[in-house]
Protein backbone atom coordinates (compact mmCIF):
# COMPACT_ATOMS: atom_id res chain seq x y z
CA UNK A 1 0.00 0.00 0.00
CA UNK A 2 1.49 3.72 -0.80
CA UNK A 3 0.53 6.10 1.69
CA UNK A 4 0.96 9.88 0.25
CA UNK A 5 1.92 11.88 3.46
CA UNK A 6 1.06 15.35 2.91
CA UNK A 7 4.37 17.41 3.49
CA UNK A 8 2.53 21.38 3.56
CA UNK A 9 5.75 22.33 6.12
CA UNK A 10 3.45 21.72 9.52
CA UNK A 11 3.54 17.78 10.09
CA UNK A 12 5.55 15.66 11.87
CA UNK A 13 6.96 13.87 9.18
CA UNK A 14 9.39 11.84 10.69
CA UNK A 15 7.00 10.25 13.28
CA UNK A 16 4.66 9.42 10.90
CA UNK A 17 6.97 7.66 8.13
CA UNK A 18 8.43 5.86 11.28
CA UNK A 19 4.42 4.36 12.16
CA UNK A 20 3.50 3.66 8.88
CA UNK A 21 6.76 2.20 7.61
CA UNK A 22 5.95 -0.21 10.94
CA UNK A 23 2.60 -1.23 9.38
CA UNK A 24 3.66 -2.39 6.11
CA UNK A 25 3.05 1.19 4.23
CA UNK A 26 4.99 2.70 1.16
CA UNK A 27 5.55 6.39 2.32
CA UNK A 28 5.68 8.92 -0.75
CA UNK A 29 6.42 12.19 0.67
CA UNK A 30 4.08 14.43 -1.48
CA UNK A 31 4.42 18.68 -1.58
CA UNK A 32 1.78 18.65 -4.60
CA UNK A 33 -1.02 17.93 -5.70
CA UNK A 34 0.53 15.77 -8.06
CA UNK A 35 1.55 13.32 -5.90
CA UNK A 36 -1.50 11.89 -4.89
CA UNK A 37 -1.86 10.22 -8.06
CA UNK A 38 -1.51 6.09 -7.38
CA UNK A 39 -1.48 6.38 -4.00
CA UNK A 40 -3.80 3.84 -1.99
CA UNK A 41 -4.37 6.41 1.29
CA UNK A 42 -3.79 9.74 2.24
CA UNK A 43 -2.41 11.16 5.66
CA UNK A 44 -2.58 15.06 6.41
CA UNK A 45 0.22 15.10 9.54
CA UNK A 46 0.07 18.32 11.21
CA UNK A 47 1.42 20.38 14.25
CA UNK A 48 1.30 23.87 15.17
CA UNK A 49 -0.65 26.95 14.59
CA UNK A 50 -4.52 25.86 12.03
CA UNK A 51 -2.75 29.24 9.99
CA UNK A 52 -0.24 26.64 8.75
CA UNK A 53 -2.86 24.73 6.81
CA UNK A 54 -3.32 28.07 4.71
CA UNK A 55 -0.67 26.35 2.36
CA UNK A 56 -3.18 23.42 1.39
CA UNK A 57 -5.14 25.95 -0.72
CA UNK A 58 -7.82 25.96 -2.84
CA UNK A 59 -5.83 23.79 -5.42
CA UNK A 60 -4.97 20.93 -2.53
CA UNK A 61 -8.47 21.49 -0.90
CA UNK A 62 -10.13 20.59 -4.57
CA UNK A 63 -7.35 17.83 -5.03
CA UNK A 64 -8.30 16.16 -1.66
CA UNK A 65 -12.19 16.38 -2.39
CA UNK A 66 -12.10 14.81 -5.36
CA UNK A 67 -9.77 11.96 -3.95
CA UNK A 68 -12.08 11.49 -1.07
CA UNK A 69 -14.89 11.29 -3.76
CA UNK A 70 -13.23 8.73 -5.48
CA UNK A 71 -12.84 6.77 -2.31
CA UNK A 72 -9.64 6.96 -1.33
CA UNK A 73 -8.80 6.82 2.40
CA UNK A 74 -7.60 9.53 4.21
CA UNK A 75 -6.45 10.61 7.69
CA UNK A 76 -6.02 13.75 9.49
CA UNK A 77 -3.90 13.83 12.48
CA UNK A 78 -3.78 16.51 14.74
CA UNK A 79 -4.08 19.65 13.20
CA UNK A 80 -4.20 17.54 9.95
CA UNK A 81 -7.75 16.53 11.96
CA UNK A 82 -8.70 20.31 12.07
CA UNK A 83 -7.95 20.99 8.72
CA UNK A 84 -11.26 18.35 7.35
CA UNK A 85 -13.10 20.97 9.19
CA UNK A 86 -14.62 24.52 8.48
CA UNK A 87 -12.01 26.52 10.52
CA UNK A 88 -10.75 26.93 13.86
CA UNK A 89 -10.25 29.96 16.63
CA UNK A 90 -6.79 30.03 15.80
CA UNK A 91 -6.82 31.67 12.70
CA UNK A 92 -10.69 33.00 11.82
CA UNK A 93 -9.31 33.70 8.24
CA UNK A 94 -7.86 30.19 7.14
CA UNK A 95 -10.42 28.27 5.59
CA UNK A 96 -10.63 24.18 6.52
CA UNK A 97 -11.37 21.69 4.09
CA UNK A 98 -14.78 21.64 5.04
CA UNK A 99 -15.81 18.22 4.88
CA UNK A 100 -17.16 18.18 8.66
CA UNK A 101 -19.14 21.32 9.37
CA UNK A 102 -17.88 22.91 12.82
CA UNK A 103 -15.14 25.51 13.91
CA UNK A 104 -12.71 24.38 16.40
CA UNK A 105 -12.33 26.16 19.46
CA UNK A 106 -9.25 26.94 22.08
CA UNK A 107 -9.72 24.35 25.04
CA UNK A 108 -10.16 26.56 28.20
CA UNK A 109 -11.12 26.22 32.00
CA UNK A 110 -9.29 24.94 35.10
CA UNK A 111 -7.29 22.61 33.35
CA UNK A 112 -3.21 23.07 31.54
CA UNK A 113 -3.13 24.47 28.12
CA UNK A 114 -1.61 22.91 25.83
CA UNK A 115 -3.14 19.93 26.56
CA UNK A 116 -0.35 17.34 26.60
CA UNK A 117 -0.26 13.33 27.55
CA UNK A 118 -2.19 10.28 27.89
CA UNK A 119 -5.50 10.63 28.26
CA UNK A 120 -8.73 8.82 27.73
CA UNK A 121 -11.38 7.76 24.50
CA UNK A 122 -14.73 7.28 24.83
CA UNK A 123 -16.87 5.84 22.49
CA UNK A 124 -20.56 6.95 21.56
CA UNK A 125 -22.64 4.19 20.85
CA UNK A 126 -22.15 4.79 17.20
CA UNK A 127 -20.16 1.73 15.06
CA UNK A 128 -16.50 2.88 14.14
CA UNK A 129 -14.17 1.04 11.68
CA UNK A 130 -11.24 2.92 12.75
CA UNK A 131 -12.11 1.93 16.71
CA UNK A 132 -13.18 -1.62 16.17
CA UNK A 133 -11.63 -4.04 18.99
CA UNK A 134 -10.48 -0.65 20.80
CA UNK A 135 -12.39 -0.60 24.19
CA UNK A 136 -13.65 2.34 25.44
CA UNK A 137 -11.62 3.90 27.80
CA UNK A 138 -7.95 3.35 26.00
CA UNK A 139 -5.32 5.65 26.10
CA UNK A 140 -4.08 7.49 23.39
CA UNK A 141 -1.29 10.59 23.49
CA UNK A 142 -2.58 14.78 22.89
CA UNK A 143 -0.90 17.49 22.44
CA UNK A 144 -2.95 20.52 21.39
CA UNK A 145 -4.41 23.83 22.57
CA UNK A 146 -7.18 23.55 19.89
CA UNK A 147 -9.98 21.08 19.49
CA UNK A 148 -12.98 20.22 17.39
CA UNK A 149 -16.45 20.23 18.43
CA UNK A 150 -18.44 16.86 18.69
CA UNK A 151 -20.37 16.67 15.85
CA UNK A 152 -22.35 13.71 14.28
CA UNK A 153 -19.13 12.13 12.96
CA UNK A 154 -17.33 12.03 16.43
CA UNK A 155 -16.01 8.50 16.62
CA UNK A 156 -14.44 8.88 20.02
CA UNK A 157 -14.50 11.89 22.68
CA UNK A 158 -11.78 12.93 25.59
CA UNK A 159 -12.26 15.32 27.69
CA UNK A 160 -9.95 17.94 28.76
CA UNK A 161 -12.18 20.89 31.12
CA UNK A 162 -14.67 20.70 27.83
CA UNK A 163 -15.53 17.16 26.37
CA UNK A 164 -14.46 17.42 22.35
CA UNK A 165 -13.89 15.01 19.47
CA UNK A 166 -10.78 12.96 19.85
CA UNK A 167 -11.71 11.25 16.37
CA UNK A 168 -14.20 11.75 13.71
CA UNK A 169 -14.88 9.28 10.78
CA UNK A 170 -17.20 9.90 7.95
CA UNK A 171 -16.99 6.75 5.43
CA UNK A 172 -13.50 6.23 4.22
CA UNK A 173 -12.46 9.74 6.20
CA UNK A 174 -10.88 9.46 9.25
CA UNK A 175 -8.96 12.12 11.53
CA UNK A 176 -7.59 11.71 15.36
CA UNK A 177 -6.47 15.07 17.47
CA UNK A 178 -4.33 12.66 18.93
CA UNK A 179 -1.07 11.34 18.03
CA UNK A 180 -1.29 7.11 16.98
CA UNK A 181 2.50 7.61 15.66
CA UNK A 182 3.19 8.03 19.44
Amino acid sequence: MTVALVDYGAGNLTSVIKALHAVGADVRVVAGVDGLAGADALVVPGVGNFAATASLGPEWRSAVLAAIDRGLPTLGICLGMQWLFDGSAEAPETPGLGLIAGRCFRLEGDVKVPHVGWNTLDRPARPSRLFDGVASGASAYFTHSYAAPLVDDTAATTTHAVPFSAAVERGRVFGVQFHPEK
